[in-house]
């Protein structure tokens, strides 16, 4: 499978732990733009060391630069520091930066986003992102006649069911959703029960259904076929590692994702972290194609993603890609869970 083009990068906060090399240089990168700027007139070094605090230091990790350029620079080495700090705060996975004692520039990190969602996605399974947002809502919809507004409806119900709300169809029933409806009653029959869901749920109601030739085409212009796929790579993933010897698990160490597509990966955990809000926006608009395009978008990023979920030629097994191949399982995970409440199967191989 080819890597997907995106128009852009989803932002987040920084997609990888920040490594004291990664620290290094965006503290020398600092120093320069002070010097370039008039804030400081002082030779740029051509490095700067950043080691954890000492006993009583603050952060995770700190620098004396300041103390080494306040002589050349004739200032206070803490007036130094600030005219670092001031270029430093806000960058990519730095969550802190204060000036201890003489003038050190301690840092503390931000979060690694991508611990907390495999983490998450790990303990809750195909149910992340199912919630309590709708509990206590009761919703009774009225039968609908036409196929696709059965179809959407039973969606629906298995979405608000999903938020904590009590939903059902029920012959007296108030709420009726409407839908352009399909012009072939025996789309099921004809295309198999995924094509046709996916064909009547993947494009919003009032518009039309897709073609459900297209839909039984195995090849990657098929958005059903991709998600599905994504799917079964994830699975695919894990039993390439097992024979191996690697397991799953995220580590949580620095640069542990560094390895992989950048843009695949800020897409990948921007996808995973949306779901919630998606399931429940999904739910909350009876608008199960919302739920389908962020499928199609999570497993997009996943099929980017994967190809550095294994070593690769005479690289040895390592860190990295055992937290790879966690972010790889949760994805999984999620888009199983996305395509059951569609009504949708998602194998194991394809």
């Amino acid at each position: 499978m080819a890597k997907p083009v995106r128009d852009h990068t989803p932002h987040l906060p920084y997609a990888c732990p920040v490594t004291p090399a990664d620290l290094s240089r965006t503290v020398l990168g600092a120093v320069r733009r002070a010097v370039e700027e008039g804030a400081l007139q002082a030779p740029v070094p051509e490095r700067i060391t950043v080691e954890r605090p000492r006993p009583g230091g603050r952060g995770d990790y700190a620098t004396n630069v300041a103390l080494r350029l306040a002589g050349p620079a004739g200032r206070r080495p803490r007036d130094v520091a600030e005219a670092i700090r001031a270029r430093i705060t806000g960058s990519p996975g730095i969550a802190r930066v204060e000036i201890t004692g003489p003038g050190f520039l301690n840092f503390t990190l931000g979060a690694d986003p991508a611990a907390g969602l495999v983490r998450a996605i790990g303990e809750e399974g195909r149910q992340y992102g199912h919630g309590g947002a709708l509990r206590g809502v009761r919703v009774r919809f009225a039968p609908a006649g036409e196929l696709r507004a059965r179809v959407i409806t039973d969606t629906v119900v298995r979405l608000l069911e999903a938020q904590g709300a009590t939903a059902a169809v029920e012959p007296d029933g108030g709420e009726r959703i409407t839908a352009l409806p399909a012009p072939d009653e025996a789309v099921f029959e004809r295309a198999g029960r995924d094509a046709a869901l996916w064909a009547l749920l993947r494009p919003a109601a009032h518009d039309q259904p897709l073609p459900v030739g297209a839909l039984l085409v195995q090849k990657e212009p098929n958005a059903l076929f991709r998600v599905r796929y994504a799917h079964s790579r994830s699975r695919a993933l894990l039993r390439a590692a097992d024979r191996l010897g690697i397991a799953a698990s995220y580590q949580g160490a620095a640069g542990a994702l560094c390895g992989a597509d950048g843009g695949s990966l800020a897409a990948l955990l921007a996808a995973l972290a949306d779901h919630p809000a998606v399931l429940e926006s999904a739910a909350r608009l009876r608008a199960p194609d919302r739920l389908a395009r962020h499928l199609e978008a999570t497993a997009d990023a996943l099929l980017g993603f994967q190809h550095t979920a294994l070593p690769v030629g005479d690289e040895k097994p390592s860190a990295a890609h055992r937290s790879r191949l966690a972010l790889a399982e949760a994805a999984g995970t999620v888009l199983a869970g996305g395509l059951a409440l569609l009504g949708i199967s998602a194998p194991e191989h394809l």
